[in-house]
């Protein structure tokens, strides 16, 4: 595109919203023309966030107020709740066919109507849509997001897991059966709305799993798992809460297939990541910590041998609001748009 894209930002006030301004200032191909926020409606950003006050942004509206038509976005992002998001891409799409929408919420990562209702306890409330739209890893979807309109970002868990693992099970180099995924997350993973259970004294100097064998993101790791493995599959996942405002950390456990070593299954990594900016394969035996990948939109991953033989542990680490959402969300906008695919989103991981 020669001209500067027109982008908007609903939900503009929660984490991963602020984390899609704080990037987007810095892109040389956009600019930032709509953010929305209903409870913070006629504020100013600098009145949400004061690390914005240097910057000149559009006021905040509310969604119902926004003109689709007449407002002739190039691109909008989807950074509102779970369950609200459908009917508000399925208005303005119909009102502004030309714009395309990045989602971030869990609103259309499922392609089976009936995935989505048995995890989410309601039935869709836009099929076609859902249909339409593409799950947006960057690495693994690349060209259908580039042609696509309407593209679901994925959630940070299952990044973190799915990088590591999806070239490993195209590769049949795994059991599929044999996996075990034990995640843990940066606070920010639970949104900024007030909630008692993530007040600092209920959270702080402790250490917690949630969503034991029932959190939503399985189904996510099931669809793109099965699809990988050209066969059903089901992983064991354990998500925890950690008292750190951002990160994840996935270490998983896996048996190599067919005779395969934990060697051979970090060679197909490296291989398979050679030529990705932002998925780094460490040295062999070598594992990352989540304040390696700080503020960045870099995932590690390291391969160790486990003391059981043919078995591995793989660990992962990613910023669950850069890599794990709204990095993620610009890269693939750059990708639709037809940008440099790192332009705005190529910062070295801050430290300490």
């Amino acid at each position: 595109m020669a001209s500067k894209a027109k982008i908007g930002i609903l939900g503009a006030s929660g984490y991963t919203g602020s984390e899609l301004v704080r990037l987007l200032l810095r892109h040389p191909n956009v600019d930032l023309a709509l953010l929305t926020a209903d409870r913070r409606a006629g504020q100013a950003m600098r009145d949400v966030f004061p690390q914005f006050a240097p910057y000149e942004l559009p006021q905040l509206v509310s969604i119902d107020s926004v003109d689709w038509a007449g407002a002739k976005l190039d691109l909008v992002f989807g950074a509102l709740p779970h369950a609200t998001t459908q009917k508000v891409v399925t208005d303005l799409l119909a009102k502004a066919p030309k714009t395309k929408v990045v989602d971030l919420s869990a609103d259309f990562r499922l392609s089976d109507p009936e995935a989505y209702k048995y995890w989410y306890g309601h039935d869709h409330a836009s099929l076609d849509l859902q249909r339409e739209a593409v799950y947006g890893v960057s690495e693994f979807y690349r060209e259908e997001v580039r042609k696509a309109r309407l593209v679901a970002n994925p959630g940070c868990y299952t990044t973190c897991a799915q990088l590591p693992l999806i070239p490993l099970l195209k590769a049949k180099a795994i059991a599929p059966d044999e996996i075990v995924i034990d995640a843990k997350s940066g606070m920010t993973g639970a949104g900024r709305s007030a909630k008692e259970a993530m007040l600092f004294s209920e959270v702080s100097e402790g250490f917690h799993a949630y969503g034991v064998g029932q959190h939503r993101h399985m189904a996510e790791l099931d669809q793109e798992f099965s699809k990988a493995a050209g066969r059903k599959v089901l992983v064991s996942f354990t998500p925890h809460l950690l008292p750190m405002n951002r990160g994840i950390l996935s270490t998983i456990y896996v048996r190599g297939e067919g005779g395969k070593s934990p060697e051979d299954l970090h060679a197909i990594l490296v291989k398979s990541y050679a030529n990705e900016p932002f998925v780094h394969v460490l040295p062999f035996g070598e594992t990352p910590q989540t304040r390696h990948v700080r503020g960045s939109n870099m995932t590690m991953i390291g391969v160790a041998k486990d003391r059981v033989p043919g078995r591995a542990i793989i660990i992962s680490a990613l910023d669950n609001l850069v890599k794990g959402a709204s990095g993620q969300a610009v890269q693939n906008m750059n990708l639709m748009l037809g940008f440099p695919e790192t332009a705005g989103i190529d910062q070295v991981a801050l430290f300490p």
